[in-house]
Protein backbone atom coordinates (compact mmCIF):
# COMPACT_ATOMS: atom_id res chain seq x y z
CA UNK A 1 0.00 0.00 0.00
CA UNK A 2 2.10 3.09 -1.18
CA UNK A 3 0.93 6.58 -1.16
CA UNK A 4 2.73 10.34 -1.96
CA UNK A 5 4.03 12.12 0.98
CA UNK A 6 2.09 15.55 0.46
CA UNK A 7 2.63 17.35 4.62
CA UNK A 8 4.64 20.35 4.77
CA UNK A 9 5.29 22.67 7.41
CA UNK A 10 5.05 25.99 5.30
CA UNK A 11 2.14 27.64 5.48
CA UNK A 12 0.19 29.76 3.19
CA UNK A 13 0.47 26.77 0.90
CA UNK A 14 -1.50 24.09 -0.92
CA UNK A 15 1.13 20.97 -0.49
CA UNK A 16 -1.67 18.86 -1.16
CA UNK A 17 -1.15 18.80 -4.84
CA UNK A 18 2.46 19.24 -4.87
CA UNK A 19 3.76 15.04 -4.35
CA UNK A 20 6.81 14.54 -4.39
CA UNK A 21 7.85 11.28 -3.37
CA UNK A 22 6.07 7.96 -3.32
CA UNK A 23 6.12 6.95 0.21
CA UNK A 24 4.57 2.85 1.02
CA UNK A 25 2.25 2.02 -1.07
CA UNK A 26 -0.69 2.01 1.21
CA UNK A 27 0.20 5.13 3.22
CA UNK A 28 -2.64 7.44 3.24
CA UNK A 29 -1.79 11.54 1.98
CA UNK A 30 -0.74 13.14 5.53
CA UNK A 31 -3.54 16.54 4.49
CA UNK A 32 -3.13 19.07 6.96
CA UNK A 33 -0.34 20.43 9.22
CA UNK A 34 -2.11 19.96 12.65
CA UNK A 35 -2.19 22.41 15.33
CA UNK A 36 0.62 23.03 17.56
CA UNK A 37 -1.71 22.46 20.69
CA UNK A 38 -3.24 19.15 18.93
CA UNK A 39 0.24 17.86 17.80
CA UNK A 40 1.86 18.46 21.92
CA UNK A 41 -1.75 17.07 23.45
CA UNK A 42 -1.07 13.63 21.43
CA UNK A 43 0.30 11.21 23.78
CA UNK A 44 2.15 9.08 21.25
CA UNK A 45 4.40 5.81 23.10
CA UNK A 46 5.77 6.00 26.34
CA UNK A 47 8.91 5.13 25.15
CA UNK A 48 9.45 8.45 24.09
CA UNK A 49 10.13 9.71 28.11
CA UNK A 50 13.16 7.26 28.65
CA UNK A 51 14.65 7.92 25.48
CA UNK A 52 16.66 10.84 24.17
CA UNK A 53 14.76 12.91 21.67
CA UNK A 54 18.01 11.93 19.11
CA UNK A 55 17.77 7.95 19.26
CA UNK A 56 13.85 7.86 19.69
CA UNK A 57 13.80 9.82 16.09
CA UNK A 58 16.48 7.46 14.82
CA UNK A 59 14.23 4.36 16.31
CA UNK A 60 10.74 6.17 14.70
CA UNK A 61 13.04 6.40 11.50
CA UNK A 62 14.36 2.55 11.38
CA UNK A 63 10.95 1.51 12.08
CA UNK A 64 9.49 3.31 8.98
CA UNK A 65 12.04 1.77 7.04
CA UNK A 66 11.65 -1.68 7.96
CA UNK A 67 7.78 -1.19 7.95
CA UNK A 68 7.67 0.35 4.28
CA UNK A 69 10.62 -2.20 2.92
CA UNK A 70 8.83 -4.94 5.03
CA UNK A 71 5.40 -4.97 3.46
CA UNK A 72 6.80 -4.58 -0.23
CA UNK A 73 8.49 -7.72 0.53
CA UNK A 74 5.86 -9.28 2.59
CA UNK A 75 3.43 -8.75 -0.50
CA UNK A 76 6.26 -9.83 -2.86
CA UNK A 77 6.57 -13.07 -1.09
CA UNK A 78 2.95 -14.13 -0.61
CA UNK A 79 1.77 -12.85 -4.10
CA UNK A 80 4.66 -14.40 -6.11
CA UNK A 81 6.56 -17.03 -4.16
CA UNK A 82 4.24 -18.31 -1.42
CA UNK A 83 1.62 -18.69 -4.15
CA UNK A 84 -0.96 -16.84 -2.58
CA UNK A 85 -2.66 -15.16 -5.73
CA UNK A 86 -5.74 -12.86 -4.17
CA UNK A 87 -4.15 -9.36 -4.75
CA UNK A 88 -7.75 -7.88 -4.13
CA UNK A 89 -8.09 -9.93 -0.70
CA UNK A 90 -4.84 -9.46 0.44
CA UNK A 91 -5.74 -5.76 0.44
CA UNK A 92 -9.04 -6.30 1.77
CA UNK A 93 -6.64 -7.83 5.08
CA UNK A 94 -5.13 -4.58 5.12
CA UNK A 95 -7.93 -2.44 5.08
CA UNK A 96 -9.61 -4.17 7.59
CA UNK A 97 -6.24 -4.48 9.77
CA UNK A 98 -5.93 -0.28 9.11
CA UNK A 99 -9.71 0.34 10.56
CA UNK A 100 -9.36 -1.96 13.59
CA UNK A 101 -5.54 -0.70 14.85
CA UNK A 102 -6.29 2.92 13.81
CA UNK A 103 -9.34 2.28 16.41
CA UNK A 104 -7.42 1.23 18.88
CA UNK A 105 -4.52 3.90 18.44
CA UNK A 106 -7.24 6.88 18.31
CA UNK A 107 -9.67 5.95 21.02
CA UNK A 108 -7.59 4.04 23.42
CA UNK A 109 -3.81 4.74 22.85
CA UNK A 110 -4.93 8.50 21.98
CA UNK A 111 -2.07 9.06 19.56
CA UNK A 112 -4.38 11.93 18.01
CA UNK A 113 -7.15 13.35 18.94
CA UNK A 114 -10.42 11.59 17.60
CA UNK A 115 -12.44 13.85 14.28
CA UNK A 116 -15.84 13.17 13.37
CA UNK A 117 -17.53 13.11 10.12
CA UNK A 118 -19.53 16.31 9.97
CA UNK A 119 -21.92 15.40 6.65
CA UNK A 120 -23.19 13.32 4.41
CA UNK A 121 -21.54 15.72 1.68
CA UNK A 122 -18.01 14.72 3.40
CA UNK A 123 -19.10 11.30 3.58
CA UNK A 124 -18.99 10.65 0.00
CA UNK A 125 -16.08 12.79 -0.28
CA UNK A 126 -13.92 10.21 1.75
CA UNK A 127 -15.83 7.48 -0.20
CA UNK A 128 -14.53 8.83 -3.26
CA UNK A 129 -11.23 8.96 -2.11
CA UNK A 130 -11.71 5.51 -0.97
CA UNK A 131 -11.95 4.28 -4.33
CA UNK A 132 -9.60 5.63 -5.80
CA UNK A 133 -7.13 4.43 -2.98
CA UNK A 134 -8.30 1.10 -3.34
CA UNK A 135 -7.96 1.03 -7.05
CA UNK A 136 -4.29 2.28 -6.32
CA UNK A 137 -3.20 -0.26 -3.67
CA UNK A 138 -4.63 -3.27 -5.51
CA UNK A 139 -2.94 -2.24 -9.05
CA UNK A 140 0.08 -2.05 -7.00
CA UNK A 141 -0.16 -5.54 -4.90
CA UNK A 142 -0.66 -7.14 -7.73
CA UNK A 143 2.01 -5.55 -9.79
CA UNK A 144 4.03 -7.32 -7.29
CA UNK A 145 2.86 -10.68 -8.66
CA UNK A 146 4.82 -10.12 -12.20
CA UNK A 147 7.55 -7.44 -11.39
CA UNK A 148 10.53 -7.40 -8.98
CA UNK A 149 9.90 -5.07 -6.23
CA UNK A 150 13.00 -3.32 -7.84
CA UNK A 151 11.69 -2.36 -10.95
CA UNK A 152 8.32 -1.53 -8.84
CA UNK A 153 10.24 0.62 -6.83
CA UNK A 154 11.53 2.42 -10.05
CA UNK A 155 7.94 2.87 -11.89
CA UNK A 156 6.48 3.76 -7.85
CA UNK A 157 9.13 7.09 -8.08
CA UNK A 158 7.45 8.85 -11.22
CA UNK A 159 4.45 9.63 -8.67
CA UNK A 160 5.51 13.31 -8.85
CA UNK A 161 5.39 12.78 -12.87
CA UNK A 162 1.31 12.22 -13.10
CA UNK A 163 0.51 14.44 -10.29
CA UNK A 164 1.80 17.70 -12.31
CA UNK A 165 -0.38 15.97 -14.88
CA UNK A 166 -3.79 15.80 -13.43
CA UNK A 167 -2.86 19.22 -11.11
CA UNK A 168 -2.81 20.84 -14.66
CA UNK A 169 -5.80 18.86 -16.06
CA UNK A 170 -8.39 19.29 -13.06
CA UNK A 171 -7.09 22.27 -11.21
CA UNK A 172 -5.28 23.83 -14.38
CA UNK A 173 -2.65 24.46 -11.95
CA UNK A 174 0.91 25.15 -13.79
CA UNK A 175 4.13 24.62 -12.72
CA UNK A 176 7.40 26.76 -13.72
CA UNK A 177 9.44 25.48 -16.39
CA UNK A 178 12.33 24.26 -14.24
CA UNK A 179 9.52 21.55 -12.47
CA UNK A 180 8.46 20.25 -16.12
CA UNK A 181 11.93 20.03 -17.16
CA UNK A 182 13.09 18.42 -13.64
CA UNK A 183 10.69 15.88 -15.21
CA UNK A 184 11.87 14.65 -17.96
CA UNK A 185 14.85 12.36 -16.20
CA UNK A 186 12.29 10.42 -14.61
CA UNK A 187 9.91 9.49 -17.40
CA UNK A 188 13.60 9.36 -19.21
CA UNK A 189 14.82 6.64 -16.37
CA UNK A 190 11.76 4.51 -16.21
CA UNK A 191 11.71 3.97 -20.05
CA UNK A 192 15.67 3.33 -19.85
CA UNK A 193 15.14 0.44 -17.33
CA UNK A 194 12.16 -0.94 -18.79
CA UNK A 195 14.07 -1.55 -21.70
CA UNK A 196 16.63 -3.08 -20.07
CA UNK A 197 14.45 -5.14 -17.32
CA UNK A 198 14.84 -8.36 -17.74
CA UNK A 199 11.90 -9.97 -16.13
CA UNK A 200 9.65 -7.38 -17.73
CA UNK A 201 6.26 -8.22 -17.55
CA UNK A 202 4.04 -5.96 -19.85
CA UNK A 203 0.72 -6.60 -17.86
CA UNK A 204 2.73 -5.73 -14.69
CA UNK A 205 4.26 -2.90 -15.98
CA UNK A 206 0.76 -1.67 -16.79
CA UNK A 207 -0.90 -1.80 -13.16
CA UNK A 208 1.90 -0.78 -11.56
CA UNK A 209 1.62 2.66 -13.48
CA UNK A 210 -1.97 2.35 -13.10
CA UNK A 211 -1.07 2.28 -9.32
CA UNK A 212 1.53 5.56 -9.58
CA UNK A 213 -1.56 7.09 -11.35
CA UNK A 214 -3.92 5.67 -8.59
CA UNK A 215 -1.50 7.60 -6.23
CA UNK A 216 -1.35 11.05 -7.88
CA UNK A 217 -4.98 11.64 -8.94
CA UNK A 218 -5.92 10.75 -4.69
CA UNK A 219 -3.57 13.73 -3.72
CA UNK A 220 -4.98 15.73 -6.38
CA UNK A 221 -8.85 14.81 -5.49
CA UNK A 222 -8.08 15.02 -2.04
CA UNK A 223 -6.89 18.42 -2.11
CA UNK A 224 -9.68 19.37 -4.45
CA UNK A 225 -12.37 17.87 -2.32
CA UNK A 226 -11.27 18.45 1.55
CA UNK A 227 -10.72 22.32 1.28
CA UNK A 228 -12.66 23.66 4.29
CA UNK A 229 -10.72 23.83 7.33
CA UNK A 230 -14.46 22.18 8.57
CA UNK A 231 -13.44 19.10 6.53
CA UNK A 232 -9.52 18.56 6.41
CA UNK A 233 -9.37 15.34 8.92
CA UNK A 234 -5.76 13.97 10.29
CA UNK A 235 -4.17 11.29 8.16
CA UNK A 236 -4.78 9.07 11.41
CA UNK A 237 -8.65 10.03 11.55
CA UNK A 238 -8.78 9.75 7.30
CA UNK A 239 -7.36 6.28 7.70
CA UNK A 240 -9.66 5.50 10.49
CA UNK A 241 -13.07 6.25 8.31
CA UNK A 242 -11.32 5.19 4.63
CA UNK A 243 -10.03 1.91 5.43
CA UNK A 244 -13.61 0.22 6.26
CA UNK A 245 -15.22 1.88 3.44
CA UNK A 246 -12.01 0.43 1.19
CA UNK A 247 -12.62 -2.87 2.74
CA UNK A 248 -16.69 -2.61 1.65
CA UNK A 249 -15.61 -2.01 -1.81
CA UNK A 250 -13.17 -4.18 -2.15
CA UNK A 251 -15.30 -7.45 -0.99
CA UNK A 252 -17.57 -7.94 -3.87
CA UNK A 253 -14.74 -7.57 -6.26
CA UNK A 254 -12.67 -10.04 -4.60
CA UNK A 255 -15.63 -12.37 -4.37
CA UNK A 256 -16.32 -11.51 -8.36
CA UNK A 257 -12.94 -12.34 -9.26
CA UNK A 258 -11.30 -14.50 -6.94
CA UNK A 259 -14.21 -16.51 -5.71
CA UNK A 260 -14.51 -17.78 -2.75
CA UNK A 261 -11.33 -16.91 -1.26
CA UNK A 262 -11.75 -16.54 2.36
CA UNK A 263 -12.78 -20.89 2.51
CA UNK A 264 -9.63 -21.04 -0.22
CA UNK A 265 -7.75 -19.25 2.71
CA UNK A 266 -9.40 -21.78 5.60
CA UNK A 267 -8.39 -24.34 3.89
CA UNK A 268 -4.67 -23.49 3.51
CA UNK A 269 -4.43 -22.45 6.98
CA UNK A 270 -5.71 -26.24 7.45
CA UNK A 271 -3.00 -27.60 5.84
CA UNK A 272 0.08 -24.99 7.00
CA UNK A 273 -0.68 -22.28 9.70
CA UNK A 274 1.69 -20.07 8.77
CA UNK A 275 -0.17 -18.55 6.53
CA UNK A 276 -1.99 -17.13 9.32
CA UNK A 277 1.09 -15.53 10.75
CA UNK A 278 1.93 -14.51 7.26
CA UNK A 279 -1.60 -12.84 6.87
CA UNK A 280 -1.75 -11.46 10.08
CA UNK A 281 1.97 -9.81 10.32
CA UNK A 282 1.84 -8.73 6.74
CA UNK A 283 -1.49 -6.97 7.66
CA UNK A 284 0.11 -5.60 10.70
CA UNK A 285 2.93 -4.19 8.85
CA UNK A 286 0.62 -2.26 6.33
CA UNK A 287 -0.83 -0.50 9.55
CA UNK A 288 2.26 0.24 10.64
CA UNK A 289 3.71 1.86 7.63
CA UNK A 290 0.70 4.81 7.88
CA UNK A 291 1.69 4.73 11.88
CA UNK A 292 5.28 5.42 10.87
CA UNK A 293 4.51 7.84 8.10
CA UNK A 294 3.07 10.34 10.89
CA UNK A 295 5.53 9.58 13.66
CA UNK A 296 8.47 10.08 11.14
CA UNK A 297 6.67 13.42 9.70
CA UNK A 298 5.79 14.66 14.14
CA UNK A 299 9.31 13.93 14.99
CA UNK A 300 11.73 15.55 11.84
CA UNK A 301 9.66 17.36 8.90
CA UNK A 302 8.35 16.86 5.82
CA UNK A 303 11.41 17.19 3.85
CA UNK A 304 12.91 15.17 6.23
CA UNK A 305 10.53 12.53 4.99
CA UNK A 306 10.78 13.24 1.13
CA UNK A 307 14.91 12.59 1.40
CA UNK A 308 14.19 9.61 3.46
CA UNK A 309 11.59 8.22 0.49
CA UNK A 310 13.75 8.90 -2.20
CA UNK A 311 16.49 6.98 -0.20
CA UNK A 312 13.89 4.37 0.71
CA UNK A 313 12.88 3.24 -2.86
CA UNK A 314 17.01 2.90 -3.85
CA UNK A 315 17.30 0.35 -0.02
CA UNK A 316 14.26 -1.29 -1.16
CA UNK A 317 15.07 -2.09 -5.17
CA UNK A 318 18.70 -3.14 -3.05
CA UNK A 319 17.00 -5.71 -0.43
CA UNK A 320 14.74 -6.90 -2.92
CA UNK A 321 17.73 -8.22 -5.15
CA UNK A 322 19.55 -9.42 -2.66
CA UNK A 323 16.86 -11.51 -0.71
CA UNK A 324 15.16 -12.73 -4.04
CA UNK A 325 17.97 -12.88 -6.67
CA UNK A 326 16.46 -11.19 -9.34
CA UNK A 327 18.50 -10.45 -12.35
CA UNK A 328 19.49 -6.84 -12.84
CA UNK A 329 21.50 -5.16 -15.33
CA UNK A 330 24.00 -2.22 -15.82
CA UNK A 331 21.05 -0.01 -18.04
CA UNK A 332 18.33 -1.10 -15.40
CA UNK A 333 20.54 0.43 -12.44
CA UNK A 334 21.29 3.09 -14.51
CA UNK A 335 18.36 4.44 -15.61
CA UNK A 336 16.63 3.64 -11.52
CA UNK A 337 19.68 5.97 -10.47
CA UNK A 338 18.41 8.86 -13.53
CA UNK A 339 14.80 8.55 -11.51
CA UNK A 340 15.85 9.17 -8.76
CA UNK A 341 17.83 11.79 -9.88
CA UNK A 342 14.97 13.50 -11.65
CA UNK A 343 12.90 13.17 -8.42
CA UNK A 344 15.45 15.17 -6.62
CA UNK A 345 15.63 17.91 -8.93
CA UNK A 346 11.84 17.83 -8.70
CA UNK A 347 12.02 18.65 -4.98
CA UNK A 348 14.48 20.75 -5.34
CA UNK A 349 12.80 22.93 -8.36
CA UNK A 350 9.40 22.90 -6.54
CA UNK A 351 11.15 24.33 -3.37
CA UNK A 352 12.71 27.14 -5.42
CA UNK A 353 8.42 28.17 -7.04
CA UNK A 354 7.64 28.11 -3.63
CA UNK A 355 10.00 30.33 -2.82
CA UNK A 356 9.57 32.43 -5.23
CA UNK A 357 6.00 32.49 -5.24
CA UNK A 358 5.94 33.89 -1.37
Amino acid sequence: MVEAQTWTTRRMSNPRLDSSTAAADQAVDIPMTPPSDVRNSATGFPIGSYLSPNILTMVIILSWYLSNIGVLLLNKYLLSFYGYRYPIFLTMLHMLACAAYSYVAINFLEIVPLQHILSRKQFFKIFALSAIFCFSVVCGNTSLRYLPVSFNQAIGATTPFFTAIFAFLITCKKESAEVYLALLPVVFGIVLASNSEPLFHFFGFLVCVGSTAGRALKSVVQGILLTSEAEKLHSMNLLLYMAPMAAMILLPFSLYIEGNVAAITIEKARGNSFIVFLLLGNATVAYLVNLTNFLVTKHTSALTLQVLGNAKAAVAAVVSVLIFRNPVTVMGMAGFAVTIMGVVLYSEAKKRSKVTTH
